[in-house]
């Protein structure tokens, strides 16, 4: 599955939409991390008990947001978006959404339904 955070697919053309799809995680910190993060503040430095949290947290909105778009019969997510929110002491949400949709290679189906120049604009000529 193509998946983008701009409006179109280089190389490709949007021939249906199939609607807004997302997915969503909530995640709480580990006591374990709490207690390296608190440390870590002292020195400073990268926090990567909370890194690996969010990439985990990052990775399943994804997984989640991709089923879905499985789901509708697209091959493809433009426009995906990323938030988050905290929802509780301690607990945030992760939430990635786009737009589904079917793509094609530039030039394939498109191409092939499209009218012939000549039925657009015909001849001025006299035809014999």
């Amino acid at each position: 599955m193509i998946i983008v955070n701009t409006e179109t697919i280089p190389g490709f053309d949007v021939v249906e939409l199939r609607g807004l799809v997302q997915g969503n995680t909530i995640r709480a910190k580990h006591v374990g991390r709490d207690i390296a993060a608190g440390l870590k503040n002292l020195v400073g430095g990268e926090l990567r008990g909370y890194t690996e949290l969010l990439t985990e947290a990052r990775r399943e909105a994804m997984e989640r947001m991709m089923s879905q778009a499985q789901q509708l019969g697209a091959n493809a997510i433009i426009n995906v978006r990323f938030t988050t929110s905290s929802v509780a002491g301690g607990a945030a949400e992760l939430y990635a959404y786009g737009t589904a949709v079917t793509a094609e290679p530039v030039g394939s189906q498109a191409a092939a339904d499209a009218p012939a120049p000549e039925d657009i604009f015909p001849s001025s000529e006299p035809q014999a």
